[in-house]
């Protein structure tokens, strides 16, 4: 092999293996991987749910008792004495709570001494006048001193009656140290214990009647005229019972505010009735929406005349979406198109509107990579 050749196979070689690493380079290197998307996982969210079914109308409540009371004081004191606890079963004008009644008492001591002395001038005043009347008859007494004699007995008897009603306050303000059951029913809460200061106004007990129960409802102002003619409604509870409702009550007037009516559904009386404050469904037999979504309404997203919310899917995206509106019930909002039964939502706006920014931010970097 000569010289040249010599060269012309050493710079063969280093070619080949240039271009070898660049082909194992670029096998091992691959497409350049997509750089990782902003977390979401901050981001509050609601899954959407359907409003009803094909047999009606469904819409949330909470079971109430129809009569329910809380007691408040109704004068300055301290608690001596509480009779009752949670759960416990009371008759009306049973004894409930006492409430010192040294300054009641007192105040009711001075209000039957001023009556006292106030009916003393008024009987001191009307036999001066009775005397008056009489010496003016033989014209002993001028007119004058007559019509001040009569004038005093009028003011005496003025200042009695004031006295008499004083009184009566203050034997008021001394029974309000006594607190008694107002009804029979069960203590639902107690708000005070023994020793503690209490100025009128402020909450004592809380007791409701367990016979007649209620639930209450909004509903759109279009749907109360099919509610009302219906006159019916079931009730399903928490723990699977279904109830058919005793009374349906629709209110006459609509809400100013969020243009839903209230809807009263009175339960049937049974053997194991529901406790107060439990949520319970009230279906009516309308015509169903089967087709419709109900999201909260504060992931509503306007601008404009444009509706729109931030929509979380699969492989952690976000995405603004524009939907259509239906009515709003209390604190929901019910979709007519552009969202689906179990797709979840941001409830805040704002930030899921920054997170699809950090995302186009972060997609436009790697793409420029």
């Amino acid at each position: 092999m000569t010289g040249r050749e010599s060269q012309l196979t050493v710079r063969t070689r280093g070619v080949l293996a240039a271009g070898l690493s660049l082909a194992l380079a670029a096998c091992g290197s691959g497409p350049p991987a997509p750089a990782a998307l902003p977390a979401l996982s901050r981001l509050e969210t609601a899954t959407a749910q359907t409003t009803g079914d094909a047999r009606g109308r469904a819409w949330d409540g909470v079971v109430e008792a129809v009569q329910q009371a809380t007691l408040a004081a109704q004068t300055t004191g301290r608690v001596t004495a509480v009779n009752v606890d949670v759960n416990d079963r009371v008759a009306a004008g049973d004894v409930l709570l006492r409430l010192t009644a040294v300054e009641q008492q007192a105040g009711a001591d001075t209000a039957r001494a001023q009556l006292r002395a106030a009916e003393a001038a008024a009987m001191e005043a009307e036999t001066n006048y009775r005397r008056f009347a009489a010496l003016a008859s033989g014209q002993y007494v001028s007119r004058a001193q007559v019509d001040l004699a009569r004038a005093t007995r009028d003011s005496a008897a003025a200042a009695r009656d004031a006295a008499r009603a004083q009184l009566a306050q203050a034997g008021q303000q001394a029974e309000y140290t006594v607190v008694r059951a107002p009804f029979a029913g069960i203590v639902s809460a107690r708000e005070v214990e023994p020793g503690e200061s209490v100025v009128p106004g402020q909450a004592l007990l809380s007791l409701h009647a367990p016979g007649a129960l209620r639930v209450e409802v909004q509903v759109p102002q279009s749907d109360a005229a099919g509610i009302r003619a219906a006159n019916r409604a079931r009730i399903v509870l928490d723990d699977g019972r279904s109830l058919d409702a005793a009374q349906v009550i629709v209110f006459p007037a609509a809400d100013p505010s969020t243009h839903s009516v209230g809807v009263r559904a009175v339960l049937p009386d049974v053997a194991d009735a529901p406790q107060p404050g439990i949520t319970a469904k009230v279906v009516f037999p309308i015509a169903g929406n089967a087709g419709l979504v109900r999201i909260p309404a504060g992931a509503v997203m306007q601008r404009g005349e444009v509706s729109g919310v931030y929509v979380l899917a699969s492989g952690n995206r976000i995405a603004l979406r524009q939907v259509r509106l239906g009515q709003r019930i209390g604190d929901e909002m019910e979709v007519v198109a552009g969202l689906k039964a179990g797709e979840k939502v941001a409830l805040d706006p704002v930030a899921a509107g920054q997170a699809l920014a950090a995302q186009r931010k972060t997609a436009a970097g790697t793409g420029h990579g």
